[in-house]
Protein backbone atom coordinates (compact mmCIF):
# COMPACT_ATOMS: atom_id res chain seq x y z
CA UNK A 1 0.00 0.00 0.00
CA UNK A 2 1.05 3.45 -1.11
CA UNK A 3 1.70 5.77 1.67
CA UNK A 4 -0.44 8.96 0.75
CA UNK A 5 2.08 12.23 -0.36
CA UNK A 6 2.33 15.00 1.89
CA UNK A 7 0.90 17.96 -0.18
CA UNK A 8 3.82 20.37 -0.99
CA UNK A 9 3.62 23.53 0.93
CA UNK A 10 3.07 26.43 -0.78
CA UNK A 11 6.00 28.93 -1.24
CA UNK A 12 6.40 31.81 1.51
CA UNK A 13 5.40 34.70 -0.57
CA UNK A 14 6.46 38.46 -0.27
CA UNK A 15 4.16 40.78 -2.36
CA UNK A 16 5.49 44.31 -2.77
CA UNK A 17 2.36 46.46 -4.51
CA UNK A 18 2.52 50.41 -5.88
CA UNK A 19 5.92 50.95 -6.49
CA UNK A 20 7.93 52.34 -9.11
CA UNK A 21 9.81 49.48 -11.02
CA UNK A 22 12.87 49.79 -13.23
CA UNK A 23 13.44 46.03 -14.39
CA UNK A 24 16.55 46.45 -16.47
CA UNK A 25 15.53 43.81 -18.42
CA UNK A 26 16.34 43.32 -22.28
CA UNK A 27 13.63 46.29 -23.11
CA UNK A 28 14.41 48.52 -20.20
CA UNK A 29 10.72 47.61 -19.08
CA UNK A 30 9.77 50.07 -16.30
CA UNK A 31 6.52 50.43 -14.38
CA UNK A 32 5.30 53.10 -12.97
CA UNK A 33 3.07 51.85 -10.40
CA UNK A 34 3.45 47.99 -10.44
CA UNK A 35 4.28 44.72 -8.49
CA UNK A 36 6.48 42.28 -7.60
CA UNK A 37 6.26 39.21 -5.94
CA UNK A 38 8.58 37.12 -4.57
CA UNK A 39 8.38 33.08 -3.71
CA UNK A 40 11.06 31.63 -1.12
CA UNK A 41 13.87 32.90 -3.12
CA UNK A 42 12.60 33.40 -6.80
CA UNK A 43 11.17 36.26 -8.69
CA UNK A 44 7.68 34.59 -9.15
CA UNK A 45 5.99 37.57 -11.21
CA UNK A 46 6.77 41.13 -11.52
CA UNK A 47 3.79 43.54 -13.84
CA UNK A 48 1.33 46.75 -13.97
CA UNK A 49 -0.76 47.26 -11.02
CA UNK A 50 -1.32 45.17 -8.16
CA UNK A 51 -0.46 41.23 -7.80
CA UNK A 52 -1.98 38.66 -8.58
CA UNK A 53 -5.39 37.71 -6.59
CA UNK A 54 -5.80 34.98 -4.64
CA UNK A 55 -1.88 34.09 -3.53
CA UNK A 56 -1.13 31.57 -0.92
CA UNK A 57 1.12 31.86 1.83
CA UNK A 58 1.75 35.74 1.62
CA UNK A 59 3.94 36.30 4.86
CA UNK A 60 4.64 39.93 4.16
CA UNK A 61 2.91 42.91 1.81
CA UNK A 62 4.29 46.07 1.40
CA UNK A 63 2.83 49.01 0.51
CA UNK A 64 6.02 50.61 -2.12
CA UNK A 65 4.04 53.75 -2.18
CA UNK A 66 6.82 56.34 -2.80
CA UNK A 67 9.28 53.81 -3.63
CA UNK A 68 11.13 52.25 -6.59
CA UNK A 69 12.28 48.72 -6.79
CA UNK A 70 15.23 47.66 -8.60
CA UNK A 71 17.76 44.88 -9.12
CA UNK A 72 20.61 44.72 -6.03
CA UNK A 73 23.70 45.79 -7.32
CA UNK A 74 26.83 44.09 -8.43
CA UNK A 75 29.97 45.41 -7.28
CA UNK A 76 32.59 43.89 -9.59
CA UNK A 77 35.38 45.06 -7.91
CA UNK A 78 37.16 45.70 -4.55
CA UNK A 79 39.81 45.12 -1.68
CA UNK A 80 37.65 44.78 1.61
CA UNK A 81 41.02 44.84 3.71
CA UNK A 82 41.81 48.18 2.68
CA UNK A 83 38.81 49.18 5.04
CA UNK A 84 41.29 49.74 8.00
CA UNK A 85 44.08 52.03 5.84
CA UNK A 86 41.31 54.42 4.49
CA UNK A 87 42.16 58.05 4.24
CA UNK A 88 46.31 57.61 3.85
CA UNK A 89 48.67 58.34 0.65
CA UNK A 90 45.91 61.24 -0.03
CA UNK A 91 47.51 62.59 -2.90
CA UNK A 92 49.37 60.40 -4.69
CA UNK A 93 49.25 58.60 -7.93
CA UNK A 94 48.92 54.97 -8.19
CA UNK A 95 52.46 53.19 -7.84
CA UNK A 96 53.87 56.09 -5.43
CA UNK A 97 49.95 55.06 -3.47
CA UNK A 98 51.48 51.82 -3.58
CA UNK A 99 54.94 51.98 -2.46
CA UNK A 100 53.41 54.31 0.73
CA UNK A 101 50.59 51.52 1.72
CA UNK A 102 52.47 48.29 0.60
CA UNK A 103 54.57 48.36 4.08
CA UNK A 104 51.26 48.34 5.62
CA UNK A 105 49.37 45.90 3.88
CA UNK A 106 51.82 43.56 4.37
CA UNK A 107 51.53 43.18 8.21
CA UNK A 108 47.53 42.64 7.78
CA UNK A 109 47.10 39.43 9.54
CA UNK A 110 43.04 37.01 9.98
CA UNK A 111 41.15 39.01 12.38
CA UNK A 112 42.32 42.51 10.58
CA UNK A 113 40.95 40.88 7.14
CA UNK A 114 37.74 39.96 8.86
CA UNK A 115 36.81 42.78 10.70
CA UNK A 116 37.85 45.16 6.88
CA UNK A 117 35.84 42.46 4.94
CA UNK A 118 32.78 42.90 7.64
CA UNK A 119 33.02 46.34 7.25
CA UNK A 120 33.44 46.28 3.90
CA UNK A 121 30.81 44.94 2.96
CA UNK A 122 28.48 45.93 4.90
CA UNK A 123 28.88 49.62 4.34
CA UNK A 124 28.02 48.08 0.21
CA UNK A 125 25.12 45.82 1.18
CA UNK A 126 23.74 49.15 3.44
CA UNK A 127 23.83 50.97 0.05
CA UNK A 128 21.88 48.29 -1.83
CA UNK A 129 24.51 45.71 -2.55
CA UNK A 130 23.40 42.32 -2.60
CA UNK A 131 26.32 40.92 -4.99
CA UNK A 132 29.59 41.66 -3.83
CA UNK A 133 32.89 40.85 -5.01
CA UNK A 134 36.77 41.01 -2.80
CA UNK A 135 39.54 40.94 -5.17
CA UNK A 136 42.21 39.81 -2.29
CA UNK A 137 45.90 39.51 -3.32
CA UNK A 138 47.74 39.82 -0.16
CA UNK A 139 48.50 36.58 1.81
CA UNK A 140 51.57 37.54 4.42
CA UNK A 141 53.18 34.21 5.72
CA UNK A 142 51.76 33.09 8.72
CA UNK A 143 48.42 35.16 9.31
CA UNK A 144 46.07 32.54 9.00
CA UNK A 145 43.26 32.10 6.83
CA UNK A 146 42.56 34.99 5.24
CA UNK A 147 40.24 33.64 2.19
CA UNK A 148 38.67 32.10 5.06
CA UNK A 149 37.47 35.35 6.73
CA UNK A 150 36.51 36.69 3.55
CA UNK A 151 33.94 33.89 2.90
CA UNK A 152 32.86 33.98 6.47
CA UNK A 153 32.10 37.88 6.78
CA UNK A 154 30.11 37.63 3.56
CA UNK A 155 28.58 34.87 4.72
CA UNK A 156 27.55 36.95 7.90
CA UNK A 157 26.61 39.45 6.32
CA UNK A 158 23.47 37.24 3.79
CA UNK A 159 25.29 39.28 0.05
CA UNK A 160 26.05 37.02 -2.80
CA UNK A 161 29.90 36.35 -3.46
CA UNK A 162 32.88 35.95 -5.45
CA UNK A 163 36.27 36.00 -4.30
CA UNK A 164 38.88 37.01 -6.79
CA UNK A 165 41.48 34.33 -4.99
CA UNK A 166 44.47 36.69 -5.85
CA UNK A 167 47.97 36.18 -5.51
CA UNK A 168 51.88 38.46 -5.83
CA UNK A 169 55.17 36.90 -7.04
CA UNK A 170 56.92 39.48 -7.69
CA UNK A 171 58.31 40.95 -4.76
CA UNK A 172 60.47 44.40 -4.14
CA UNK A 173 63.93 42.06 -4.66
CA UNK A 174 62.42 41.23 -8.33
CA UNK A 175 61.69 44.34 -9.31
CA UNK A 176 58.02 44.16 -7.76
CA UNK A 177 56.42 46.95 -5.35
CA UNK A 178 55.44 44.96 -2.17
CA UNK A 179 57.75 43.94 0.63
CA UNK A 180 59.28 39.84 -0.34
CA UNK A 181 58.05 38.52 2.51
CA UNK A 182 54.27 39.76 1.50
CA UNK A 183 54.53 37.73 -1.50
CA UNK A 184 54.13 33.65 -2.84
CA UNK A 185 56.18 31.93 -4.73
CA UNK A 186 54.61 30.56 -7.61
CA UNK A 187 53.97 27.36 -6.74
CA UNK A 188 52.48 28.03 -3.47
CA UNK A 189 49.99 30.56 -5.21
CA UNK A 190 48.63 28.17 -7.77
CA UNK A 191 48.80 25.42 -4.94
CA UNK A 192 46.10 28.22 -2.47
CA UNK A 193 44.08 29.28 -5.09
CA UNK A 194 43.14 25.65 -6.36
CA UNK A 195 42.81 24.55 -2.55
CA UNK A 196 40.30 27.40 -2.41
CA UNK A 197 38.30 26.71 -5.47
CA UNK A 198 38.33 22.73 -4.24
CA UNK A 199 36.89 24.19 -0.77
CA UNK A 200 34.69 27.03 -1.16
CA UNK A 201 33.85 27.07 -4.77
CA UNK A 202 30.47 26.52 -5.71
CA UNK A 203 29.28 25.99 -9.36
CA UNK A 204 25.22 25.64 -8.72
CA UNK A 205 23.27 28.71 -10.74
CA UNK A 206 22.10 30.17 -7.47
CA UNK A 207 25.33 29.83 -5.96
CA UNK A 208 25.78 32.17 -2.89
CA UNK A 209 29.32 31.73 -3.16
CA UNK A 210 32.54 31.59 -6.02
CA UNK A 211 35.58 31.44 -6.42
CA UNK A 212 37.83 33.12 -9.38
CA UNK A 213 41.23 32.92 -10.24
CA UNK A 214 43.21 36.79 -10.00
CA UNK A 215 46.87 37.46 -9.73
CA UNK A 216 47.25 40.75 -8.72
CA UNK A 217 48.59 42.66 -11.76
CA UNK A 218 51.48 42.75 -14.86
CA UNK A 219 53.30 44.74 -12.43
CA UNK A 220 53.33 42.24 -9.42
CA UNK A 221 53.01 38.92 -10.86
CA UNK A 222 55.57 36.86 -13.38
CA UNK A 223 54.27 36.09 -16.53
CA UNK A 224 54.33 33.01 -15.19
CA UNK A 225 51.93 32.72 -12.99
CA UNK A 226 49.32 34.82 -15.22
CA UNK A 227 49.51 32.01 -17.55
CA UNK A 228 49.36 29.02 -15.27
CA UNK A 229 46.56 30.95 -13.63
CA UNK A 230 44.66 30.99 -16.85
CA UNK A 231 45.29 27.47 -17.19
CA UNK A 232 44.15 26.73 -13.92
CA UNK A 233 41.01 28.48 -14.25
CA UNK A 234 40.03 26.96 -16.87
CA UNK A 235 40.89 23.45 -16.36
CA UNK A 236 38.45 24.04 -12.95
CA UNK A 237 35.44 25.83 -14.68
CA UNK A 238 35.83 29.31 -13.05
CA UNK A 239 36.68 32.91 -13.86
CA UNK A 240 39.78 35.52 -14.26
CA UNK A 241 39.93 38.63 -13.04
CA UNK A 242 42.78 40.98 -12.46
CA UNK A 243 43.86 45.03 -12.92
CA UNK A 244 44.59 46.43 -16.43
CA UNK A 245 45.58 49.77 -18.28
CA UNK A 246 45.09 51.20 -15.10
CA UNK A 247 47.53 54.07 -15.70
CA UNK A 248 49.78 55.29 -18.07
CA UNK A 249 52.73 54.27 -16.01
CA UNK A 250 51.60 50.70 -16.19
CA UNK A 251 51.68 50.85 -19.66
CA UNK A 252 55.43 52.27 -19.76
CA UNK A 253 56.05 49.49 -17.33
CA UNK A 254 54.66 46.33 -19.62
CA UNK A 255 56.11 48.27 -22.77
CA UNK A 256 59.77 47.93 -20.67
CA UNK A 257 59.47 44.58 -19.77
CA UNK A 258 57.41 42.67 -21.79
CA UNK A 259 58.19 44.54 -25.11
CA UNK A 260 54.17 45.29 -25.81
CA UNK A 261 51.48 47.34 -24.26
CA UNK A 262 49.14 45.60 -21.69
CA UNK A 263 46.04 44.33 -24.02
CA UNK A 264 48.79 42.56 -26.15
CA UNK A 265 50.79 41.12 -22.96
CA UNK A 266 47.42 39.59 -21.44
CA UNK A 267 46.22 37.93 -25.10
CA UNK A 268 49.66 36.21 -25.01
CA UNK A 269 49.32 34.85 -21.65
CA UNK A 270 45.94 33.84 -22.39
CA UNK A 271 44.07 36.48 -20.58
CA UNK A 272 41.15 37.60 -22.63
CA UNK A 273 38.47 35.86 -23.16
CA UNK A 274 34.15 35.70 -22.48
CA UNK A 275 35.74 34.26 -18.82
CA UNK A 276 37.97 37.45 -17.79
CA UNK A 277 36.87 40.55 -16.49
CA UNK A 278 39.56 43.14 -15.40
CA UNK A 279 39.64 46.17 -13.41
CA UNK A 280 39.81 49.79 -14.54
CA UNK A 281 40.64 49.77 -18.35
CA UNK A 282 41.60 53.20 -18.20
CA UNK A 283 44.07 53.68 -20.99
CA UNK A 284 43.14 51.89 -23.46
CA UNK A 285 43.29 52.93 -27.23
CA UNK A 286 40.84 51.26 -30.16
CA UNK A 287 42.72 48.64 -30.83
CA UNK A 288 42.44 47.44 -27.45
CA UNK A 289 38.74 47.68 -27.27
CA UNK A 290 38.01 45.86 -30.58
CA UNK A 291 40.15 42.97 -29.03
CA UNK A 292 38.06 43.18 -25.94
CA UNK A 293 34.81 43.59 -27.52
CA UNK A 294 35.89 40.72 -30.20
CA UNK A 295 37.10 38.32 -27.14
CA UNK A 296 34.39 39.48 -24.59
CA UNK A 297 36.38 40.44 -22.32
CA UNK A 298 34.97 42.21 -19.49
CA UNK A 299 35.24 45.62 -17.25
CA UNK A 300 35.01 46.70 -13.72
CA UNK A 301 34.75 50.22 -14.40
CA UNK A 302 35.26 52.35 -10.58
CA UNK A 303 35.14 55.80 -11.49
CA UNK A 304 35.83 57.30 -8.06
CA UNK A 305 39.15 55.27 -7.43
CA UNK A 306 40.35 56.43 -11.09
CA UNK A 307 39.80 59.98 -9.38
CA UNK A 308 40.86 59.77 -6.33
CA UNK A 309 44.18 58.31 -7.82
CA UNK A 310 44.34 60.66 -10.97
CA UNK A 311 44.40 57.93 -13.02
CA UNK A 312 41.92 59.04 -15.72
CA UNK A 313 38.79 58.83 -17.05
CA UNK A 314 38.11 55.08 -18.78
CA UNK A 315 35.98 55.12 -22.48
CA UNK A 316 32.97 53.57 -21.32
CA UNK A 317 31.00 54.69 -23.94
CA UNK A 318 32.96 53.16 -26.54
CA UNK A 319 33.51 50.12 -24.55
CA UNK A 320 29.94 49.56 -24.53
CA UNK A 321 29.48 50.53 -28.35
CA UNK A 322 32.30 47.57 -28.93
CA UNK A 323 30.30 45.58 -26.83
CA UNK A 324 32.26 44.91 -24.16
CA UNK A 325 30.46 43.66 -20.79
CA UNK A 326 30.68 46.50 -18.43
CA UNK A 327 30.00 46.90 -14.75
CA UNK A 328 30.76 48.88 -11.20
CA UNK A 329 33.42 48.92 -9.06
CA UNK A 330 33.84 50.48 -5.51
CA UNK A 331 37.70 49.22 -5.60
CA UNK A 332 39.31 49.50 -2.30
CA UNK A 333 38.10 52.15 0.17
CA UNK A 334 42.02 52.99 0.19
CA UNK A 335 41.42 54.76 -2.82
CA UNK A 336 37.29 55.13 -2.42
CA UNK A 337 37.26 55.83 1.24
CA UNK A 338 33.20 56.29 1.07
CA UNK A 339 33.23 51.90 -0.11
CA UNK A 340 29.50 52.21 -1.72
CA UNK A 341 28.44 51.22 -4.90
CA UNK A 342 25.49 52.96 -5.73
CA UNK A 343 27.36 56.67 -5.70
CA UNK A 344 29.10 55.08 -8.58
CA UNK A 345 25.77 54.98 -10.73
CA UNK A 346 26.14 59.12 -10.47
CA UNK A 347 30.35 59.35 -10.85
CA UNK A 348 30.38 56.82 -13.70
CA UNK A 349 27.65 59.18 -15.55
CA UNK A 350 29.34 62.43 -13.89
CA UNK A 351 33.18 61.58 -15.00
CA UNK A 352 32.39 60.13 -18.57
CA UNK A 353 30.35 63.57 -19.39
CA UNK A 354 34.04 65.04 -19.23
CA UNK A 355 35.12 62.88 -21.54
CA UNK A 356 34.66 63.45 -25.00
CA UNK A 357 31.16 62.11 -25.74
CA UNK A 358 30.45 64.80 -23.46
CA UNK A 359 26.59 64.95 -22.41
CA UNK A 360 25.62 61.91 -24.56
CA UNK A 361 28.31 59.67 -22.72
CA UNK A 362 26.17 58.05 -20.71
CA UNK A 363 22.16 58.00 -19.86
CA UNK A 364 20.44 57.25 -15.80
CA UNK A 365 19.48 54.43 -17.30
CA UNK A 366 22.64 53.22 -18.90
CA UNK A 367 24.10 54.01 -15.22
CA UNK A 368 22.10 51.88 -13.93
CA UNK A 369 22.16 49.06 -16.06
CA UNK A 370 26.04 48.99 -15.41
CA UNK A 371 25.18 49.10 -11.53
CA UNK A 372 23.10 45.95 -11.73
CA UNK A 373 22.55 43.40 -15.35
CA UNK A 374 26.09 45.06 -16.53
CA UNK A 375 27.57 44.01 -13.17
CA UNK A 376 25.85 40.03 -13.28
CA UNK A 377 27.41 40.27 -16.95
CA UNK A 378 30.92 40.67 -15.69
CA UNK A 379 30.31 38.39 -13.31
CA UNK A 380 29.36 35.18 -15.23
CA UNK A 381 26.00 35.45 -13.70
CA UNK A 382 23.42 37.48 -15.52
CA UNK A 383 21.26 34.68 -15.87
CA UNK A 384 20.28 34.79 -12.47
CA UNK A 385 20.61 38.09 -11.39
CA UNK A 386 21.02 41.34 -12.44
CA UNK A 387 17.67 42.24 -13.78
CA UNK A 388 13.64 41.57 -12.52
CA UNK A 389 12.36 39.12 -14.49
CA UNK A 390 10.36 35.55 -13.31
CA UNK A 391 12.63 33.03 -12.70
CA UNK A 392 15.63 34.70 -11.41
CA UNK A 393 16.78 35.12 -7.94
CA UNK A 394 15.22 37.54 -6.07
CA UNK A 395 17.85 40.07 -5.25
CA UNK A 396 16.14 43.25 -5.33
CA UNK A 397 16.12 46.61 -3.75
CA UNK A 398 13.26 49.07 -2.35
CA UNK A 399 14.92 52.84 -2.78
CA UNK A 400 12.47 55.26 -0.91
CA UNK A 401 12.06 58.37 -2.96
CA UNK A 402 9.58 60.23 -1.79
CA UNK A 403 11.55 62.18 0.92
CA UNK A 404 12.51 65.91 0.36
CA UNK A 405 15.88 64.69 -1.19
CA UNK A 406 13.69 63.04 -4.33
CA UNK A 407 10.30 63.70 -4.13
CA UNK A 408 10.76 66.36 -6.28
CA UNK A 409 12.08 64.38 -9.37
CA UNK A 410 9.35 63.18 -11.49
CA UNK A 411 11.60 59.76 -13.07
CA UNK A 412 12.75 57.72 -9.78
CA UNK A 413 15.42 56.66 -11.93
CA UNK A 414 17.13 60.06 -12.31
CA UNK A 415 16.44 60.86 -9.02
CA UNK A 416 18.04 57.36 -8.06
CA UNK A 417 21.46 58.45 -10.31
CA UNK A 418 21.93 61.87 -9.79
CA UNK A 419 20.27 62.70 -6.15
CA UNK A 420 21.72 62.13 -2.65
CA UNK A 421 21.83 58.95 -1.91
CA UNK A 422 18.48 57.25 -1.31
CA UNK A 423 17.42 55.49 1.57
CA UNK A 424 16.17 51.70 1.58
CA UNK A 425 13.47 50.51 3.09
CA UNK A 426 13.99 46.64 1.81
CA UNK A 427 17.04 44.83 0.61
CA UNK A 428 16.42 41.53 -0.50
CA UNK A 429 19.19 38.80 -1.60
CA UNK A 430 17.86 35.44 -2.46
CA UNK A 431 14.45 36.46 -0.59
CA UNK A 432 16.21 37.12 2.57
CA UNK A 433 15.97 40.61 4.21
CA UNK A 434 19.62 41.76 4.24
CA UNK A 435 18.84 45.50 4.73
CA UNK A 436 14.92 46.94 6.39
CA UNK A 437 14.91 50.50 6.83
CA UNK A 438 18.18 51.60 6.47
CA UNK A 439 19.91 49.22 9.07
CA UNK A 440 21.17 45.60 8.61
CA UNK A 441 19.51 43.11 9.96
CA UNK A 442 22.18 40.58 9.55
CA UNK A 443 25.28 41.74 11.56
CA UNK A 444 25.37 44.37 13.97
CA UNK A 445 26.91 47.52 12.92
CA UNK A 446 27.87 49.63 15.95
CA UNK A 447 29.73 46.28 16.68
CA UNK A 448 31.99 46.13 13.45
CA UNK A 449 32.57 49.83 13.65
CA UNK A 450 34.26 49.18 16.97
CA UNK A 451 36.23 46.36 15.52
CA UNK A 452 37.68 48.04 12.45
CA UNK A 453 38.43 51.09 14.09
CA UNK A 454 40.13 48.96 16.69
CA UNK A 455 42.11 46.65 13.73
CA UNK A 456 42.69 49.77 12.01
CA UNK A 457 44.76 50.77 15.19
CA UNK A 458 46.49 47.78 15.93
CA UNK A 459 48.18 47.62 12.10
CA UNK A 460 49.15 50.91 12.41
CA UNK A 461 51.28 50.25 16.00
CA UNK A 462 52.38 47.08 14.04
CA UNK A 463 53.45 49.00 10.99
CA UNK A 464 55.10 51.69 13.29
CA UNK A 465 57.21 48.74 14.95
CA UNK A 466 58.51 47.97 11.20
CA UNK A 467 57.73 44.63 12.70
CA UNK A 468 57.67 41.81 9.59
Amino acid sequence: MTAPRTPARPPARIVIENCAIATVDARDTEYASGHVVVADRLIESVGAGPAPAGLENVVRRIDGTGHLVTPGLVNTHHHFYQWITRGLATDHHLFDWLVALYPTWARIDEPMVRAAAGGSLAMMARGGVTTAMDHHYVYPRGTGDLSGAIIGAAAETGVRFTLARGSMDRGASDGGLPPDFAVESLDGALAATEETIDTHHDASPDAMTQIAVAPCSPFSVSTELMRQGAELARRRGVRLHTHGSETVEEEQFCKELFGMGPTDYFESTGWLGSDVWMAHCVHMNDSDLAAFGRTGTGVAHCPSSNARLAAGIARVPDMLAAGIPVGLGVDGTASNESGELHTELRNALLVNRLGTHRETALTVRQALRLGTYGGAQVLGRADRIGSIEAGKLADLVLWKMDTLAHASIADPVAALVLGAAAPITLSLVNGRTVVEEGRLTTVDEDALARATRSEARRLARITADGRP
